[in-house]
């Protein structure tokens, strides 16, 4: 959610690889740890493929859920 309105909504049969395939690549490349989060990409039709386009901007706040796990909420800020 974006600002507590839902702009995507895909599950994990959407996704162009597996979940053990994205956590064996990127345990190659990181060591994974539990509590870790693996950001798996975006479904199409976001950005500036949506009408009206729609970019993240400071004050915004995002919301990431998932099913019998939780939601992680973050809020938009300015470069530092």
């Amino acid at each position: 959610r974006v600002n507590c309105n839902v702009e995507q909504n895909a599950g994990i049969d959407d996704l162009a690889f597996s979940i053990p395939e994205i956590i064996a690549y990127a345990s190659t490349v990181i060591k994974l740890l539990p509590g870790d989060v693996i950001a798996t990409g975006t479904p199409g039709g976001v950005g500036k493929f949506r009408k009206p386009q729609l970019y993240l901007e400071p004050g915004m706040t995002v919301d990431v859920e998932i099913t019998v796990v939780g939601t992680l909420t973050n809020g938009i800020v300015d470069e530092v």
